[in-house]
């Protein structure tokens, strides 16, 4: 196919800004770092914990979370050079735009909305099987149905609270941030209070269930990663930061930080609490614990914590992700409905009321038999692609600001590159087949798109340098 392969084009007419909708930026470092932590945390551990214990044969799940944390860190690192170079409504679907326009047109982006608009409602309805989970501690024998009913009423009290202005969401999710950091508060005393240092270390020879050191720690590596993901929901919500170019790395530093101390502390007081194996056996790991050495009320009160947390997880997750499909939308990558602000309050509506609909359409499946394909999927398309945007945008655009460089570069890259990659081959078989299915259908159907829109491959590459012409405009305006 002989088309030119490189066309530059001019930003298209937009009315003046004052007349545009547009988001407020209020949310300071404070409350960015707490939507981060809520993403990360939420319902994770409390119901990851027993795996994560059960893939890797007892204590020597502590591993898998040092391992999770160091990588966590070197990918925050590239998410922290990118977002604050890049702030913007679109976290990663603006970074894949950006950096691979070159040679390939939209098809990156288009790849990642395609698995994100699954991917992220699919994985908060995760949340909704671990309030499920601890609420049979003091609410049991309820029926699936009851179940899915308290799930759907949850899931549309989260909508209803992001129904509003984005000024009032830092207050909101300070308190559920609040709840979250309470319930793993509440957890860790309980387990240190009966602490047993000989039981938490007992690490074992040849205790990884049959399975091999590495190949545990690979199943504990993918897991841990699931937990620790979050530290970039800022990036979606870049528009609405005060100062992205120090609240955008200081919040994913400080979160990944934060959060990796608590899942340590969490995971020793748990091992030190418990024979391993009843805890790699447990539903509500954190209501048995603490209602061991607390009784029932302590285990009712974690329970209760258990559940806001989950919902937190939700709350935050819903608010990134909707995001994401907005910026597309507006891009012409999605459907142009989505690329709509609510005229008095300001945000994606439109998007927010899919993504809350498909949370709830997942929270009736069980969702944890589809985690690996997920993972597999992320880490095709957003986890090693945004590893490879941060090299490339260095090399296509020298002249962009960066507010804040890679320490160590290019070390975090490298680091983050292969531990992604290690737990992309710990994934079962079916898992990898069914992730490179899901981006080979995406890239038929992407196909489709661009011949329907008359875009790349079918016509020559379009490129705008989005945030280069903004360094631009801005430099010329101070002259």
């Amino acid at each position: 196919m002989n088309v030119p392969t490189h066309k530059v084009t001019a930003a298209p007419q937009e009315p003046p800004a004052a007349e545009r909708p547009h988001f407020h930026q209020s949310i300071g470092l404070l409350s960015a770092t707490a939507i981060n932590m809520n993403a990360m945390c939420g319902v994770g551990p409390f119901i990851t914990i027993p795996a994560i214990v059960s893939a890797m044969g007892g204590p020597s799940a502590l591993f898998g979370w040092v391992l999770g944390s160091i990588v966590a860190m070197a990918d925050g690192l590239v998410w922290a050079e990118l977002g604050a170079a890049m702030p913007g409504a679109g976290g990663s679907y603006l970074f894949l735009r950006e950096a691979f326009q070159y040679r390939t047109g939209r098809l990156l982006p288009f790849l990642f909305v395609w698995t994100a608009i699954l991917s992220l409602p699919l994985i908060l309805s995760c949340g909704v099987i671990g309030f499920y989970q601890y609420l049979g501690t003091f609410v049991p024998n309820l029926s699936p149905v009851e179940n899915h009913v308290i799930g759907l009423v949850m899931v549309a009290v989260v909508v209803a609270l992001l129904y509003r202005r984005i000024e009032s969401i830092p207050i909101i999710n300070i308190v559920l941030w609040i709840v979250t950091l309470a319930a793993m508060g509440v957890t860790v005393a309980a387990s240190f209070s009966h602490f047993d240092a000989g039981r938490a270390f007992a690490f074992s020879s040849n205790g990884m269930l049959g399975n091999s050191f590495l190949a545990g720690l690979g199943s504990g590596l993918v897991i841990a990663l699931y937990d620790y993901t979050g530290y970039g929901t800022v990036a979606y919500m870049g528009a609405e930061l005060k100062d992205p170019g120090r609240v955008m790395p200081g919040s994913i530093i400080l979160s990944i930080v934060a959060i990796g101390a608590l899942y340590l502390s969490m995971q020793l007081g748990i091992l030190g609490a418990a024979p391993w194996r009843e805890v790699a056996e447990s539903t509500n790991v954190a209501s048995t614990v603490v209602g061991k050495y607390w009784g029932p009320k302590g285990a009712i009160l974690v329970s209760v914590l258990v559940m806001i947390a989950a919902a937190a997880s939700i709350f935050t997750g819903l608010l990134g992700s909707s995001r994401v499909l907005f910026n597309a939308a507006r891009d012409g990558v999605f459907f142009s409905w989505f690329g709509k602000l609510h005229p008095r309050l300001h945000f994606p509506h439109i998007a927010l009321i899919l993504m809350g609909l498909i949370v709830a359409i997942g929270s009736f499946f069980e969702v944890t038999a589809i985690i690996g394909i997920l993972t597999g999927v992320t880490v095709l398309i957003q986890s090693l692609g945004q590893v490879v945007a941060l090299t490339v945008l260095r090399r296509r655009q020298p002249g962009l600001i960066r507010p804040y460089r890679q320490t160590l570069y290019p070390l975090p890259s490298l680091i983050s590159m292969m531990g992604w990659s290690y737990a992309f081959v710990a994934l079962d078989k079916v898992s990898i087949i069914l992730s490179f299915a899901w981006v080979a259908f995406g890239c038929i159907a992407f196909l489709i798109y661009a011949r329907a829109r008359k875009t790349w491959p079918w016509a020559p590459v379009e490129v705008r340098e989005e945030f280069l012409e903004r360094t631009s405009a801005t430099a010329a305006a101070k002259v």
